[in-house]
């Protein structure tokens, strides 16, 4: 018998289907094998973000089960996920200086955040007239190497399909079945896709295209990552990440002209040198964002074997494998879901 029929593969639905794996379930997740945002995305996990230096809800919380997950997933397949790396963050006014001070001098920041240089700093080919701010505990998820070892293991533990999840193909009465397959309880964990659910479409999702670039190049830099109102990830001495653009308008996964000069005239401003950098790669795709902010959890009001699992737009590294866990528990055990990310708050 299967407990739980998983759709979709990107990080919600692996670490999802991981952890029930592990609480002894029988899970089968179904994927069309497409590129997924999740693949896409630049895994980048920030405790301290915006201009006025907030910390992330719950980061005190999130941050430790992140790396825990993290740390036994690169037990589990030898293999390291999660790149643990300084934050450089560039300031852009002198209001972000003045803010910056402000939260060094606050206790529950000092974790956190690091050395302050004053403006007129410059470090290793980097601009940074208003000066800059050292933040610690940053660091990005290798999401792509992850989400194909969970895949590998997934097909050796006969729990993924590819196929394309027709929705007329479910059957809800009398007995939840799809296909061959007849399922005690149904998760989806579609992201941006979700628009086209018959059942979870209603909630109020705010899906934001962003386009990546990777390029090669010649400059001596700093290696840490740079915030600089975008972010640039080091891959190594001559490769970087550049990102990401942020569009509400054109929800497609179609890289654009204007994507890409936008994201090399804000890396201009940082360091002229890169700007002629060569291009490796450049990708988009569509953040399953929410309008409150908050993730998508819990039961279908009427079908309560249709379940959600979305909603982690830019913060799904640092927040699904503890709300994995948190509805793991859900599910298993009948504990109440946090009113935050329940989906009856809407």
């Amino acid at each position: 018998m299967i407990d739980f029929l998983i759709i979709g593969q990107g990080l919600a639905g692996s670490l999802l289907a991981w952890e029930l794996i592990q609480r002894g379930c029988k899970v089968v997740i179904i994927d069309n094998g497409r590129e997924n945002a999740s693949q896409v995305a630049a895994g980048l996990i920030n405790p301290v973000t915006g201009m006025r230096f907030v910390k992330s809800a719950e980061v005190d919380t999130l941050l430790p089960i992140a790396k825990h997950c993290y740390s036994q997933l690169a037990g589990f397949f030898q293999q390291d996920f999660y790149i643990e790396k300084p934050m450089l963050r560039i300031f852009r006014s002198n209001n972000e200086w003045l803010n910056a001070n402000k939260r060094l001098n606050n206790p529950d920041y000092q974790a956190y955040l690091g050395n302050i240089q004053p403006p007129g700093t410059r470090i290793k080919n980097l601009a940074a007239p208003f000066g800059l701010l050292e933040q610690q505990q940053t660091g990005y998820l290798l999401t792509r190497p992850l989400l194909d070892s969970l895949k590998e293991f997934f097909i050796a533990q006969n729990s993924y399909r590819q196929a394309e999840f027709d929705y007329r193909d479910l059957q809800l009465q009398a007995s939840l079945r799809w296909q061959d397959i007849a399922p005690k309880r149904i998760i989806f964990c579609e992201g941006y896709r979700v628009a086209q659910n018959p059942w979870f479409s209603w909630l109020p999702f705010q899906p934001a295209k962003g386009e990546i670039l990777t390029l090669e190049h010649q400059t001596e830099l700093p290696d840490k990552i740079l915030n600089y109102g975008n972010w640039l990830i080091p891959l190594n001495s001559r490769q970087i990440r550049v990102g990401a653009t942020f569009d509400r308008e054109n929800l497609d996964t179609q890289i654009t002209e204007q994507g890409k000069e936008s994201l090399l005239k804000a890396l201009g401003q940082i360091s002229a040198n890169l700007i002629d950098a060569p291009l490796i790669n450049h990708q988009a795709n569509i953040r399953p964002c929410t309008l409150d902010k908050q993730p998508f959890i819990g039961r279908h009001p009427q079908h309560h074997n249709l379940l959600i699992f979305n909603g982690f737009g830019a913060k799904g590294s640092l927040q699904i494998p503890c709300y994995s866990r948190h509805f793991a528990d859900a599910l298993l055990n009948g504990t109440a879901l946090s009113q935050t990310c329940d989906i009856q708050r809407i």
